[in-house]
């Protein structure tokens, strides 16, 4: 709602800004058919040649981010943790039962009462992968972690890279603007034994590229780029969490310490107070028995 909301403001902001000042619609309506088609249409292309089909489809996807924003919320942050604590626990328990749940998630008793994490394959596979590595009694935690800030990096690169296409379309789109601006004026040399009031009109119309170029870059598409970056970055907090929360159990701490290490790694706004998940801690236990 809040990107929809930056849009209107935007066009409101500018558009009616320029009329209040005087400024008329004509001359931009006119051109703007075929000024969008030249910039447009050139960024769509070297959009295209600068990434394979899997990464314009999701792009085209992630577009989504800007209006929907992050994925995980303030519940899904506590879920998390009392399915991490489940495991911990059962772990530690019966090394033999945990098995069957890391190993087939999606029939798992536990996992299943968190089905929105268990939708996420990554989410899935991160605990997953992690608490198979516990079971084979890993000398040295720190082998684990490492290749989990590794895993985590590599995804972050991958996650990113709608938002790179997207901002290097934003940096491109002011000097495709400036082309249809010079074959406006190229246009507007071919009359320039016309009157005064139509090379007006007709620069006036070349200089709408030039605006185009700019207003969408610096106004759209620059912003969408900053959105989905800023909305990657905060649902990667959540597979932060499970590599503190995974990893401080590898060091043998005691279940409930390693919950409140990934408690106090959650964002603030979507961080449980220690009460709130302490209820829903017993409300676990409570379960299980």
């Amino acid at each position: 709602m809040i990107g929809i909301i930056g849009i209107v403001t935007i066009f409101v902001m500018v558009f009616g800004g320029y009329l209040a000042a005087g400024g008329k619609m004509g001359i931009i309506l006119k051109s703007l058919p075929f000024e969008m088609t030249m910039i447009l249409g050139a960024a769509v292309g070297a959009f295209l040649i600068s990434n394979s089909m899997a990464e314009v489809k999701r792009t085209v996807k992630d577009l989504g981010k800007v209006f929907k924003g992050p994925k995980w919320a303030h519940e899904d942050y506590k879920d998390l943790l009392c399915l991490l604590f489940e495991l911990i626990r059962l772990a530690r328990q019966n090394p033999v039962a945990i098995e069957e749940h890391i190993e087939d998630p999606e029939t798992s008793s536990i996992f299943s009462r968190y089905p929105k994490i268990v939708a996420d394959g990554e989410a899935t596979a991160l605990i997953c992968d992690t608490m198979r590595s516990a079971s084979m009694n890993y000398d040295d935690p720190h082998q684990v972690e490492e290749v989990l800030e590794k895993r985590m990096e590599t995804n972050m690169h991958h996650a990113l890279h709608s938002s790179h296409a997207l901002q290097t379309v934003a940096d491109g789109l002011p000097a495709l603007g400036i082309v249809a601006a010079v074959l406006g004026v190229i246009k507007t040399m071919a009359s320039i034994d016309q009157p005064p009031e139509i090379l007006g009109k007709l620069i006036g119309g070349a200089l709408v590229g030039t605006f185009l170029g700019v207003f969408l870059a610096y106004g759209l598409v620059g912003p969408f780029a900053a959105k989905v970056k800023a909305v990657v970055e905060e649902d990667s907090h959540f597979y932060q969490l499970i590599r503190e929360v995974l990893v401080a159990n590898l060091h043998n701490h005691a279940t409930n310490i390693c919950i409140e290490v990934g408690r106090q790694n959650t964002p603030s706004h979507c961080r449980p107070s220690f009460s709130d998940l302490e209820d829903a801690l017993k409300s676990v236990k409570q379960n299980a028995a």
